[in-house]
């Protein structure tokens, strides 16, 4: 699968200053293996928000970790290296970069936080297609606890269809909401009506 974004689309969003820095960027990812501990294109990565903006950062890490051809040691290394905004570009990158579930772990531990940005992060297409349905459950449930929107969840409506024991969980959950005196999500509702098993 490749990203649809391009050099040149990302380009087009930069000044001249962070267009350079861009494109030095990429030619030392493209120049670097991955079968290293350390490549200097990683400190790129690092410092994308700073001459790119935070606004692009997401984009030009994906560009960087494809020119790369970053594998899933390099992606291990950069998640549990990184801060929030480095791992959340890292579990955007997933789908592109790793075709089977051997990057299910940085999934698993984006779900265990309460970062809302890294959750967001964790639902998307690479957890739709590798998360078994134990965990694809939870992962709803988390967004709800957090208050991640469940627009955030890739092939939510294909899921979440006839998953009974999902429909359980849900109503367990409206359940102990409601018994603690507090307001009940509006997305429970909705993605209980998906189920197609609502009472």
């Amino acid at each position: 699968m490749t990203p649809p974004l391009t050099r040149d689309t990302l380009a087009a969003r930069l000044g001249p200053d962070a267009r350079a820095w861009l494109d030095g960027a990429l030619t030392e990812a493209e120049a670097a293996p991955d079968n290293v501990a350390f490549a200097p294109w990683e400190l790129r990565f690092a410092a994308a928000g700073r001459h790119c903006g935070q606004d692009n950062a997401d984009d030009v890490r994906t560009l960087l970790l494809q020119r790369a051809g970053a594998g899933v040691d390099t992606l291990n290394r950069l998640y549990h290296q990184g801060n929030a905004a480095e791992r959340r570009a890292v579990l955007l990158s997933l789908p592109y970069r790793v075709p089977g579930p051997d990057a299910l772990p940085l999934t698993e531990d984006a779900l265990r936080t309460n970062d809302t940005r890294l959750v967001a992060a964790a639902v998307g297409p690479y957890a739709a297609a590798h998360l078994d349905a134990h965990g694809w459950r939870h992962a709803i449930l988390k967004c709800l606890f957090t208050g991640v929107p469940v627009d955030a969840v890739d092939r939510l409506a294909e899921r979440a269809a006839g998953d009974a024991e999902l429909a359980r969980m849900l109503g367990d959950f409206a359940a102990e909401r409601t018994a603690a005196g507090r307001e009940v999500p509006a997305d429970l509702h909705r993605v209980l009506t998906l189920t197609g098993l609502e009472s």
